[in-house]
């Protein structure tokens, strides 16, 4: 399996190519266009995986959807193409054993070997961070597609980092995050307009956003015209 993403950063899309027996898995609603052979199966649970109705429904306490739709290629040189929901960037992960924890909404797709379940953040961390309770779990071996809103950049975490809430995307499991006022006070963090800050620490891979959903929709709501009831 080949991955290329392409019109990256701002509306980037992924080009998988495959060749017979190659299976991705992605998020329903991902595919933007696909080889016509390509044989297309939606179930609960990873391809090949177990506890397909907890699964699922543990994957909507982390924003994901119940379903996940599966491409297996019937002969070589099959493509697909898969495109996030919000405008934004896409990065390609190989994992070799550990996994990748990755906020709700931020997993696209990945390759056969790869589990798709979801992990318990703390009640803490989700009430003051904004973010779900649940988060995506991926494990095991193969190719991530992580998406995001703006931007990815990478920050390779030795010691601490600390980002803003809504700008993470996704982090290696090796890493540990609390969320925290980002000045010395409670007050001086709110009255500056940056809030709670997640303040990681250990040693892996932290994926960041350049832009939030969350500020955004926000700035945008209140110059939208109310909805007229036809």
């Amino acid at each position: 399996m080949n991955v290329e993403i392409v019109s990256r950063p701002a509306g980037a899309a992924a080009w998988v190519r495959l060749e017979r027996g190659d299976a991705v898995t992605a998020e329903v609603g991902a595919m933007i266009a696909m080889s016509p052979d390509l044989q297309v199966n939606t179930t609960s649970m990873s391809r090949g995986g177990k506890g397909g109705i907890l699964k699922g429904i543990r994957r909507m306490f982390s924003g994901e959807n119940f379903f996940l739709n599966h491409f297996e290629a019937t002969a070589d040189g099959q493509e697909l193409l898969v495109g996030p929901a919000l405008v934004g960037d896409i990065v390609a992960h190989e994992l070799t054993g550990g996994a990748v924890i990755v906020q709700g909404s931020s997993w696209l797709a990945s390759s056969d070997g790869v589990d798709i379940d979801t992990t318990f953040q703390g009640v803490m961390n989700a009430l003051f961070s904004g973010e779900g309770i649940f988060w995506v779990k991926c494990s095991g071996a193969g190719t991530v597609l992580l998406n995001s809103f703006g931007a990815i950049y990478e920050v390779d975490v030795d010691g601490s980092h600390v980002v803003d809430t809504g700008h993470i995307v996704a982090f290696e499991d090796s890493l540990s995050f609390s969320v925290t006022k980002a000045s010395g006070s409670w007050i001086g963090s709110f009255l500056g307009g940056e809030g709670l800050v997640a303040r990681f620490s250990g040693r892996g891979r932290l994926w960041c956003q350049t832009h939030n959903a969350t500020s955004f929709g926000r700035t945008l709501g209140p110059h939208l015209k109310p909805r007229q009831e036809g």
